[in-house]
């Protein structure tokens, strides 16, 4: 109901200063939601999203457009959505966000902790005093509004207000407003208002086609809006005054400014323009020979820009303004603008630039060649594109071939929620066109693909997972460091003759990247085969999720064997060959498969098909002894698992488990291919009562020595440096 309020407040501000034509334009766009970046073509992942909670045209364009243009000009990419066609999507595709003029609303808020949720930090721009009822009361104008309209007034104040206490830092125009708003925020940085390329050009156009009439001098006032009134008063005594001495002075209105009865008189001598389109603006400023840009000293006042000046210089127009805020910041006296603090000054300022035609063109030109580098957007941006990245976490994103659950995918997912609860602002990358966000228990990772989508913003490190996804990290231009997590040597997953096998092993000679692994042997032969310097961490297991449960032994014994059907380097048919000699009567066999599917000749009691990770633990627990035969990994898993919640492992040692598994010690080794001794050992164990307990108990050490939490300072070590 709050929101429907504003929208009709914000109906009515619409149509009181801008008149019905844009009134419709307006309600029109909303409805289609035009300004949503995710409604056209293909989505896009960017650096920053403005969203923009203000009706108005002007401040927009200044506030949002042109600081979009400012941070094009300097790499940044970026769109924006009013706030109205904000989505919860939307979160994901950008890096960053900026609301401007923001009111609260339901889905503001939750849009603001789903994105603190992922370390990204939240910027709130403004222009105006108008997040707090203390600043607003100074305003004449909403002395005529009823109790109704000023209810709703004061409302979307406050609810701007509220939307910018949930934000981080923030962007402004004026000294005077970063002091007010470092009451709200942690950081404020003043952005002055400054032109577009477009407003250049089109003041360019403007100066070459105007031709004023010399005997006249044109005296411009653009008030923009009827709030301005007030402000005219103060100059108001000084027109009539000069009109009345200067019968070649004309004065020019432009927007919504009450023609006051004093000057009622000269009426033959006043132009009015009814408000016009930005585009149309410079033409008509270029008409003018002053600039009239007046202010009452309040505090509101003094946060206000400097616009008026800027659009002048622009057009080579003199302002003469009130010593007051922005102008007193940005204008030099009697150098490019005139300032006064008082009825006299003004009098004498406008009386000399009326009667001084040189003085008033060297006024002007001054001012044009000031803000010609130093007001437009091409030239202004890189403070602002500094500052927000100085506020930024580190971006690091992932690629992955696909999301589906694996060992490997599961190192990558942990690794991502470490680095996200160290204050990282984490993405993946899928290579497969899924883009739904992986849930665990460690939170949500936002996931977006390269297929569906593309990718344009500035990355800290983007690492590739799999030699698939390092060309893509390679080509990708806007990443400060790329880098590679090798969990196994892939040249070895593909047969002779196989084109891949080339490419795979060409992924690792690289000068380009910086090399991490998780496994001691990835270490060595990355450095000695192909002189890499490499970064290891090591790998680690959630002991949480394998809990721990008891052995007893007696009845029949629960043999599992583990690993994909398909992948000869898996070797499961040899696991299945040793099944094959144990008594059926006193073993019980289970089968895990992420994959391949059981074989004719398998003796399996009991297959269990791409079980949901977090169903992965029942299985080791309802096992008592696992078999793993697999001759080449990484980093094997299955064992750690197994151990963990207290069952024995008879393994083939191999690279990938020998950096944790001692024989005797923590499970029992067999050689690859000596089917009889695997026998052996599973007897052993099931006869060796001191035997199981020595291994249990010593595997229970390997866990705990190999949990997460301990390994969590190398991963950030790796990634971002030490974070103390």
């Amino acid at each position: 109901m709050a929101d429907l309020k504003y929208l009709l407040s914000k109906t009515k501000e619409t149509l009181n200063e801008e008149g019905p034509i844009q009134l419709t334009k307006k309600v029109f766009r909303y409805a289609i939601g035009k300004r949503n970046p995710l409604t056209n073509g293909k989505k896009c992942y960017k650096d920053v999203l403005f969203i923009n909670g203000c009706t108005l045209p002007h401040p927009t364009r200044y506030r949002v457009d042109h600081q979009i243009e400012q941070l094009l000009a300097n790499g940044y990419t970026a769109d924006s959505a009013f706030y109205g066609d904000l989505t919860l999507e939307q979160e994901k595709y950008y890096k960053t966000f900026i609301f401007f003029r923001c009111p609260i609303t339901n889905t503001i808020k939750e849009f603001i902790a789903k994105a603190k949720s992922q370390n990204k930090i939240i910027f709130y721009d403004i222009d105006d005093l108008v997040f707090d009822k203390e600043y607003t009361k100074t305003i004449k104008h909403l002395k005529k509004l009823n109790k109704n309209e000023l209810n709703l007034y004061y409302d979307g104040v406050k609810r701007m207000g509220d939307t910018l206490k949930l934000c981080d830092y923030a962007i402004t125009t004026t000294p005077t407003l970063a002091n007010e708003l470092k009451k709200y925020v942690k950081d404020v940085f003043v952005n002055r208002n400054v032109a577009s390329e477009k407003m250049v050009e089109l003041s360019m156009m403007a100066l070459k086609k105007i031709q004023k009439d010399s005997s006249k001098v044109m005296i411009g006032y653009l008030s923009g809006s009827i709030t301005h009134n007030a402000d005219f008063e103060l100059v108001l005594p000084v027109i009539k005054k000069l009109m009345n001495k200067y019968d070649n002075i004309y004065l020019k209105v432009v927007g919504l400014l009450d023609i006051p009865e004093d000057l009622k008189e000269f009426s033959d001598r006043i132009i009015s323009i009814p408000f016009v389109s930005w585009k149309k603006l410079p033409q008509i400023i270029s008409e003018i020979d002053i600039n009239l840009a007046p202010l009452e000293n309040s505090i509101f006042n003094e946060a206000k820009s400097e616009n008026k000046w800027l659009e002048a210089a622009l057009c080579k127009v003199v302002t003469v303004a009130s010593n007051v805020g922005a102008f007193k910041e940005s204008i030099t006296n009697n150098v490019d603008g005139i300032l006064c603090n008082n009825e006299e000054e003004w009098f004498n300022s406008l009386e000399k630039l009326v009667t001084d035609s040189d003085f008033r063109n060297m006024i002007a030109t001054n001012a044009y060649n000031k803000v010609i580098k130093n007001n437009v957007t091409t030239y202004t941006g890189y403070p602002l594109t500094k500052f927000i990245t100085s506020k930024l976490p580190k971006t690091i994103a992932f690629v992955l071939p696909t999301t589906n659950i694996s060992g490997g995918v599961n190192v990558i997912l942990k690794h991502c929620s470490i680095l996200k609860n160290a204050g990282v602002n984490v993405l993946i990358i899928n290579s497969d066109k899924k883009e739904n966000n992986i849930i665990n228990n460690d939170g949500e990772l936002d996931v977006i693909s390269n297929i569906t989508s593309k990718i344009d913003a500035k990355i800290d490190m983007m690492v590739a997972s799999l030699w698939t996804t390092l060309e893509y990290v390679r080509k990708y231009p806007k990443v400060l460091e790329k880098a590679y997590l090798v969990q196994n040597f892939e040249t070895d997953f593909m047969k002779y003759g196989d084109d891949g096998k080339l490419i795979a092993n060409s992924t690792y000679s690289h000068d380009d990247i910086k090399y991490i692994t998780i496994s001691r042997w990835c270490q060595n032969w990355l450095e000695e085969k192909y002189d890499r310097n490499v970064s290891y961490v090591r790998n680690g297991i959630n002991v949480e999720r394998f809990p721990y449960v008891e052995r007893n032994f007696n009845g029949k014994i629960k043999i599992l064997v583990e690993g994909n059907s398909d992948d000869y380097y898996k070797n499961v048919d040899e696991s299945f060959k040793i099944v094959d000699k144990l008594d059926k009567e006193k073993y019980e066999i289970h089968f895990l498969s992420y994959q391949g599917t059981p074989k004719k000749w398998y003796y399996v009691d009991q297959f269990m098909h791409r079980i949901p990770y977090d169903e992965v633990a029942k299985v080791y627990q309802n096992a008592d002894i696992l078999i793993k035969s697999s001759i080449l990994e990484s980093f094997s898993y299955p064992p750690l698992e197994m151990m963990a919640t207290g069952g024995i492992c008879v393994v083939v040692p191999n690279d990938g488990n020998i950096e944790y598994l001692k024989n005797e010690d923590n499970c029992l080794f067999y050689e690859r291919g000596n089917i009889q001794e695997a026998v052996d050992k599973i007897e052993r164990i099931v006869k060796d009562k001191e035997l199981r307990q020595k291994l249990i108990k010593n595997g229970k050490e390997t866990v705990k020595n190999r949990n997460w939490k301990s390994i969590e300072k190398e991963i950030i070590e790796v990634y971002i440096g030490d974070k103390k």
